[in-house]
């Protein structure tokens, strides 16, 4: 058959380009059905154009043969069709592995065109009469079946398209759907123009048509990800990011959802593909704010603002035979295309779990804190005693001495030698020793006061406005044997005196960090270095400063990194490291704080405790005197 040198060179670019395609398509894919339905339409393509070279270099009087080669083409162009056909329907109904059975009966056709074709010489119902030139070709009944068949296929396959294309209201899936119709009806109209004998050419003019196919399937392919690994990985990434998501059109259409989505939520309302969002909304639902009146909430809010939408959905649910409790996070993010908002991607997390582990790490905090304080009141137990016994001993000795001084006055009485002026004496020596005793209660009262306090639970809410002067008495009674023990003096700064520093707090919090950072320079004394431990204040226009300054041993370089991360110590066996964590998680959370470290240039160390100003209040003298009376 002969075929024009311009027609031959383009078939042979058609192939090329046909094997490039191929080669493209299947490099880098996870082969899933529409692949393969796709893939075995471009290899029938590339068999045929074969079929057409070769027959361009047999002679037309070996007719046999041409005839033979005619009903190898016309078996690629009945199967391609109908490929084209089950592309469509799994790439509609999302059927990614295995082919239905109802789906192999658009095959049968096919088959049954192949045979007739290839046994056409036997009863013509295929051609009549076969020529390779279409004016010359005369069809037989069979031959208007076949026709009537593939473009049926065809306008079912962009319909399908078409259709999913108009459910979704996806701009990404309109654009696919516009260039997969025009791809795809171009071979039909060209093969439909020849038959009816309107274009003028031979067989070689329908297989080249499919070059068309392909330029606008490629920009639907490459630019527009119609088939390839990408949505599946979005889905599976969805999947691996999310505990259960929802893809919603910009109308709030249903596009899609997982199974954990459906079992959770669809159930639950009904919710089902293609159907708004806003269809299983009742006014019951607005009033009681269940989940999709939520989700339709921040659906709304995205599209207004442009930007991702993020809430905590509270879901009760049937657990184990009774309601549980459930928390999700919801993030609401626009889908853009070609800068606009093409639709939704709402993903939830399951956050309940964390919020339990949330919680027992803030009770657990919360007893770290309390064993913290325990030891701290531990370690002054012996101090307590010392310190308690001293006051208790005057006591005792005052009134010893106010007894002798009553049993004397009974004993004067009508003794003429005692007059007034003596029962004055003995009144004024009363006097005093009552007021000795007044002074030892007062001691034993702050004593037991601070200790009070200190025993306090962490959780109780004690906030109020204190002054740092009797926080700071408070360390000095709680730790003064310590201190006397240690030959250590704690020099407090004159400011905290003369500027009447309120604080707004739990005044017990802070005396145990300070107490903590007291109790720490103490123990890095050197045996024969300078024993003062200073406690200096200073502040700025954002931030108060108090800052305990010793002259002992210093923090060691492995542990200053992690002094108040982590619970370490460089007391040995007589530290449990939780101190100064324990210390800055308190000025953290209580006080909206932090806490800080530098070297002492003189030796030691200096810790620091840096408040918000927001917190500190500085007022006269006398009205803190009269605030810590109340």
């Amino acid at each position: 058959m002969e075929i024009s040198t311009p027609y031959m060179i383009i078939l042979f670019v058609a192939l090329i380009v046909t094997i490039s395609f191929i080669i493209a398509l299947r490099r880098g894919q996870q082969i899933m059905l529409i692949h393969k339905f796709y893939l075995a339409a471009a290899a029938l393509l590339l068999i045929w154009l074969v079929e057409i070279i070769v027959m361009g270099f047999i002679p037309p009087s070996v007719m046999t043969a041409l005839q033979l080669l005619d009903a190898a083409t016309t078996m690629s162009g009945a199967f391609i069709p109908v490929c084209s056909l089950a592309f469509s329907v799994c790439y509609t109904q999302e059927i990614n592995d295995k082919m239905p059975r109802w789906l192999w009966y658009i095959f049968i056709v096919p088959v049954i065109t192949t045979l007739m074709i290839f046994t056409n010489p036997l009863h013509h119902l295929y051609y009549t009469h076969f020529a390779l030139d279409n004016t010359e070709v005369r069809f037989g009944p069979y031959f208007y079946i076949h026709s009537a068949y593939t473009y049926a296929c065809v306008a079912a396959a962009v319909f399908l398209v078409i259709r999913y294309a108009v459910k979704t209201k996806s701009r990404l899936h309109l654009w696919q759907a516009v260039l997969f119709t025009i791809g795809g009806l171009a071979p039909s109209l060209v093969n439909l123009l020849v038959t009816l004998h309107v274009l003028q050419a031979n067989i070689v003019l329908t297989p080249l048509s499919f070059t068309i196919t392909m330029g606008f399937h490629g920009v639907v392919i490459y630019r527009l990800h119609f088939f390839d690994i990408r949505p599946l990985a979005m889905q599976h990434l969805l999947n691996w990011i999310s505990d259960c998501y929802l893809v919603t059109g910009k109308d709030g259409r249903v596009v899609n959802f997982n199974q954990p989505f459906q079992d959770i939520f669809g159930r639950t309302y009904k919710i089902r593909e293609n159907a708004c969002l806003s269809d299983f909304v009742s006014a019951e639902d607005m009033e009681n704010k269940t989940p999709v009146y939520n989700l339709l909430s921040a659906l709304d809010s995205c599209e207004r603002l442009q930007t991702r939408i993020t809430y905590e959905q509270p879901l009760d649910l049937r657990r184990d035979g009774g309601l549980k409790r459930f928390w999700y996070l919801v993030e609401v993010a626009p889908v853009m295309v070609r800068d606009h908002i093409g639709g939704y991607v709402s993903i939830f997390r399951d956050m309940t779990q964390i919020k339990v582990n949330m919680q027992k790490m803030a009770n657990n905090q919360i007893k770290m804190i309390e064993n913290e304080r325990l030891a701290f009141l531990g370690q002054m137990v012996g101090g307590l005693a010392h310190n308690l016994k001293t006051p208790i001993m005057s006591i005792s000795g005052s009134i010893l001495a106010v007894e002798k001084l009553i049993e004397e006055c009974r004993k004067s009485l009508g003794d003429p030698d005692v007059v007034e002026e003596d029962y004055r004496e003995i009144y004024s020596e009363i006097e005093e020793w009552l007021s000795r005793m007044q002074e030892a209660g007062a001691y034993m009262s702050d004593i037991i006061t601070a200790v009070k306090g200190q025993a306090t639970n962490i959780s109780a809410t004690g906030d109020m406005d204190f002054g740092l002067d009797d926080a700071m008495r408070r360390v000095i009674l709680l730790l003064r044997h310590e201190l006397l023990k240690a030959q250590c003096h704690l020099i407090v700064d004159d400011k905290i005196q003369k500027n009447g520093i309120m604080i707004h707090g739990d005044i017990n919090n802070l005396v145990q960090v300070i107490g903590n950072l007291v109790s720490n320079a103490v123990d890095a004394q050197k045996p024969d270095g300078n024993h003062d431990i200073i406690i200096e204040t200073e502040w700025d226009e954002k931030e108060f400063h108090l800052m305990v300054k010793d002259y002992g041993t210093g923090i060691p370089e492995s542990s200053k990194p992690k002094l108040f991360h982590q619970m370490v110590t460089s007391k040995g066996t007589k530290g449990t490291g939780l101190g100064i964590f324990i210390s800055n998680s308190v000025i953290h959370a209580k006080f909206g704080g932090s806490m800080w470290y530098k070297d002492n240039p003189e030796g030691g160390s200096i810790l620091g405790i840096s408040l918000p100003l927001s917190c500190i209040t500085f007022v006269p003298r006398d009205e803190v005197i009269e605030s810590a009376q109340e």
